[in-house]
């Protein structure tokens, strides 16, 4: 696992986001993790731009640094691995690392799944240099098994606008004609509702199975969400790969009871929600990411 990993100091929070967000749901599924940071910062107002904070200090792992982590790995015999996730990579040198590591991964299991969430922005603003686009598109997505964009991410991976429901279904399926088989688009605003749209193609040439699910508008912003989603659909869908509207299902609903939570505690405690990005309760959500009730549906589009 590849990612970003930032840390803060605040009252209500720890930082969950990117490594931090996804490791500790994915060993509660029961997988055992080896996190590897291309981000390690620790911030005393919190975290410059991505999460929306000014002030940080610490390392950005450049692409030899970590295809040394790599050789270590291969040199004791431990290159072997079911999956690997990406999310945050802020450099093409980086990127352009990332994809010889699948290339080595999948030497060794070429049953190697990538999930890859292409973190590049979000509500039309970029979050990482323009050029990473283009490698994006034309080099990770044919290599990815699943895919987990936002709206604006989807729209920048195909060029492909998105501004209906059957825009969505469109775009991922000009996802699946680049290479993944599983596509969720993770958050489309349409009219004013709120989306997962998500789409398996079991087989290559075959139709899709493509379904979305409704979610609320929560009146507040939340950081790690993003990283959170995509560890639970990866997980989700390894317990039922045959049925990705099952594990989204699933990780929604996880997701919408760890975010009320924190929405709730942040109200016990006196603050404004919409005042400030939330920190989401991670540890105190350990149920709903174990064993979570299925309060939001998935609608199977005929």
């Amino acid at each position: 696992m590849i990612g970003g990993d930032m840390r803060e100091k605040e009252i209500m929070g720890k930082g969950y986001v990117g490594n931090k967000s996804a490791v500790f749901p994915l060993q509660l599924l029961g997988y055992d993790v080896d996190p590897i940071n291309s981000v390690q910062k620790f911030c005393f107002n919190g975290l410059e731009d991505l999460s929306g904070y000014p002030t940080f200090k610490g390392q950005v792992l450049n692409g030899q640094q970590l295809w040394q982590l790599i050789e270590g790995l291969e040199a004791n015999d431990l290159l072997y691995y079911t999956h690997l996730l990406t999310g945050y990579i802020g450099s093409v040198s980086f990127l352009n690392t990332i994809l010889e590591v699948i290339s080595k991964l999948r030497s060794v299991n070429p049953e190697l799944s990538y999930v890859c969430d292409p973190v590049l922005g979000d509500e039309g603003k970029l979050y990482v240099p323009e050029e990473l686009v283009s490698v994006y598109r034309e080099k990770v997505v044919p290599v990815a098994s699943m895919l987990t964009p936002n709206q604006f991410e989807a729209e920048l991976l195909t060029g492909f606008r998105i501004q209906s429901e059957k825009d969505g279904r469109e775009a991922c399926n000009l996802i699946h004609a680049a290479g993944p088989s599983k596509v969720v688009i993770t958050s489309i605003n349409i009219d004013g509702n709120l989306l997962v749209i998500g789409s398996h193609q079991k087989q290559k040439g075959q139709s899709p199975t493509q379904f979305k699910i409704v979610i609320p508008k929560i009146p507040a912003y939340f950081t790690g969400t993003g990283d959170l989603m995509t560890a639970l659909l990866l997980g989700w869908s390894n317990k039922f790969p045959d049925n990705l509207e099952k594990a989204a299902e699933l990780a929604v609903s996880s997701l919408q009871a760890l975010l009320q939570r924190t929405l709730n505690d942040y109200k016990s405690a006196g603050h404004d929600p919409q005042s400030t990005s939330l920190e989401i309760r991670l540890i105190q959500s350990q149920d709903d990411i174990r064993s979570p009730q299925i309060k939001f549906k998935a609608e199977i589009y005929s």
